[in-house]
C-alpha cells in the first residue's frame, strides 16, 4: 500500500522530478538507521554515498520506509547497498574527511 501511494504521487512528475522526490524520501528512511547504528558518523556524507550507490528499485523500498518509519526491510536494503566496495569507497573518501574535520 505504502508503495502504491509513492508510485501514484512520483507518476505525476517529471522523470528528473521523480527521481529527486524518491531519493529525496529515501534519505529520510536511511538517516534515523544510520544515527542509531553508527552513533558519531558524519551522517550527511554516509547518506549520500548509500543514495548514489543504490538502484532504482532499492531507493523506491528506502522511499517507501520514509512514510511508515525505517523497518527490517530498510536495514536489509541499506546493508546490501554498504557493503558493495563503492560504498564503502564513498564512504572512506567522503564521510572519513568529515569525521576528522569534527575532531
Amino acid at each position: 500500500m505504502r508503495r502504491l501511494a509513492l508510485v501514484l504521487l512520483l507518476a505525476a512528475c517529471t522523470p528528473a522530478q521523480q527521481d529527486q522526490i524518491a531519493q529525496d524520501a529515501a534519505k529520510q528512511a536511511v538517516r534515523p538507521v544510520l544515527a542509531e547504528q553508527f552513533p558519531g558518523i558524519p551522517l550527511e556524507p554516509a547518506i549520500d554515498c548509500i543514495i548514489e550507490n543504490a538502484s532504482r528499485d532499492e531507493i523506491l523500498i528506502l522511499a517507501a520506509d520514509a512514510v511508515t518509519g525505517p523497518t527490517a526491510s530498510t536495514i536489509e536494503v541499506m546493508s546490501a547497498i554498504t557493503r558493495r566496495p563503492a560504498t564503502i569507497e564513498c564512504i572512506a573518501t567522503e564521510g572519513l574527511p568529515a569525521l576528522l574535520a569534527g575532531f
